[in-house]
């Protein structure tokens, strides 16, 4: 069945008329289809990555590749979730040094125990689009491509990611330590069990 609008009332949950292509930083929240912990589990207030969980982790460390305006801030790979800040700067901005925003580069060599040495983000996606959309859609597909070659996994993410535009640096602040804190909060929340 193709996708009808007036029985399929999918709402945006994106704020209206925002441009989310402008400068400023972005706090993103992508889950997994039903939330299956799929990337990996907690021990000992670490987040233990598998193999799909190293591959999200890499297709993130990969999103400056294919758009040169995102730089990468704080993210962490959860095994049922995916949380990121993502600043982007104008092609004729400097990267925001008052916030100390740093753009991480993937790790040299990288290759998970079992999987072949390839790159597994889309191939030669490069979207007109500049907007956070984009970057989240390519980094879908690359996550989402590997599952399905290497695992008997299909559906991979829910439908849409939750966005917050962040204002300020004390928001900032207190959303970078949100991220960082996550992996030892996993069982402080009632929900996570695995």
């Amino acid at each position: 069945m193709s996708y009808n609008p007036e029985i399929h009332q999918r709402q945006s949950i994106r704020l209206k008329a925002y441009d989310y292509s402008q400068p400023g930083w972005y706090f993103l929240t992508l889950c997994t289809h039903d939330r299956r912990p799929i990337f990996g589990h907690v021990a000992g207030g670490k987040m233990i990555l598998n193999n799909g969980g190293q591959v999200a982790h890499q297709c993130w460390l990969e999103i400056p590749d294919h758009f040169p305006q995102a730089v990468l801030d704080e993210f962490v790979v959860m095994p049922d979730h995916v949380h990121g800040i993502i600043e982007i700067v104008g092609n004729d901005c400097q990267k925001n040094e008052i916030l100390g925003a740093k753009n991480i580069s993937p790790p040299q060599n990288f290759s998970p125990q079992i999987l072949p040495p390839q790159n597994f983000s889309p191939q030669g996606f490069h979207s007109p689009s500049q907007t956070i959309g984009s970057m989240i859609r390519g980094f879908k597909i690359g996550v989402t491509k590997w599952f399905r070659k290497h695992t008997t996994v299909d559906a991979v993410w829910q439908r849409n990611y939750y966005d917050h535009i962040v204002r300020d640096t004390a928001a900032l602040d207190r959303i970078r330590k949100y991220i960082r804190e996550n992996p030892a909060k996993w069982y402080e929340d009632g929900i996570n069990h695995s």
